[in-house]
């Protein structure tokens, strides 16, 4: 056996290591259950896993609320799970659980999709499948092939949402929307963003916070090069940084209306408020909202669902959605 084959060629502390045998090591990831189609007990939310795309593989759980009729509409949430586009899942732990939550209250059908992780698959991957997995599900003739999607969704009520990197993600594809459009003329209502993974090498508010020592060296810096080694401009690259001279115009974004959720210990919080400043600024005709959620960090409502402070920000990601 080669004495170097799990040398650590690559890794961010705590959450990843890539060794030089090609293997990888996922250190932060809930594990994998099982849809439920029958009711789950708590919150009488079904689930069942759907297949999108064979090539490239890409797949969604879907998720229906209980039912007031048999022939209700319900908005459709096309929703892309956290993870740093290396880690967790559609079929997680920590995301069923949070996807149960907020459909119960928003009485949504969500379709959380499956993208493909880093660092077996590169970004742009997970864009490539998000915009491709949106299509699908606005293609109404695809959609009857799922009668939850096909019976319960209402087309004209079409949201996109995500947390960390899928809110990157959500805003990727609203921009698609803008500049490409949709199949069969849907257009998207709205588009929540919390937490959202937007990075730069330059801190936004550095006049009002103390600048971020080593910031090439910063957790989020260092996903990015792990999970898109390649990318042009590097951290300053438009997907994680879409802000300034020659990126896309904000302007452009495909929705009537943004919800964008920060938390004040998340550093990644003074990205997400420049975010709604700037797309306040740039134009574009819709509504946006800021809300923010003090004393609290990074993801905080999926790891800790019963708290306090997660009880109040799905009510307000499901208040968005109604």
């Amino acid at each position: 056996m080669d004495p170097t084959a799990k040398e650590v060629v690559k890794e961010v502390p705590g959450l990843i290591k890539v060794y030089k045998d090609g293997s990888v090591e996922r250190l932060l990831c809930s594990p994998y259950v099982p849809p439920s189609p029958e009711p789950d007990p708590e919150t009488g939310v079904s689930s069942k896993d759907i297949t999108i795309s064979e090539n490239p593989s890409i797949s969604a759980r879907l998720f229906l609320p209980k039912l007031i009729t048999d022939h209700q509409k319900l908005p459709i949430l096309v929703y892309f799970h956290a993870g740093a586009f290396c880690l967790e899942s559609a079929f997680s732990f920590l995301h069923h659980r949070y996807l149960n939550a907020l459909v119960s209250q928003a009485k949504v059908v969500a379709i959380s999709v499956e993208y493909r992780l880093a660092p077996e698959h590169f970004l742009p991957a997970a864009y490539q499948d998000s915009w491709a997995a949106l299509q699908w599900v606005v293609d109404v003739e695809l959609s009857k092939k799922d009668p939850w999607l096909f019976n319960h969704g209402d087309f004209d009520r079409i949201f996109i949402g995500g947390d960390s990197a899928g809110a990157n993600l959500a805003h990727y594809v609203a921009l698609q929307a803008g500049t490409q459009g949709l199949k069969c003329g849907v257009k998207i209502l709205g588009a929540f963003l919390s937490n959202p993974y937007f990075w730069g090498s330059k801190s936004p508010r550095s006049d009002q916070r103390p600048p971020i020592d080593h910031h090439d060296k910063s957790v989020p810096s260092l996903i990015w090069d792990l999970v898109y080694p390649s990318a042009p401009g590097g951290i300053d690259n438009p997907l994680i940084n879409p802000f300034g001279a020659g990126k896309p115009s904000l302007a452009g974004l495909g929705c009537s209306k943004i919800l964008v959720c920060v938390s004040e210990k998340d550093e990644l919080s003074d990205f997400g408020v420049l975010y709604f400043d700037e797309v306040k600024k740039s134009g574009w005709k819709g509504e946006i909202e800021l809300f923010e959620v003090k004393g609290e960090g990074h993801l905080f409502h999926i790891v800790d669902l019963g708290k306090e402070n997660s009880k109040i920000l799905i009510k307000r990601l499901a208040s968005f959605l109604a």
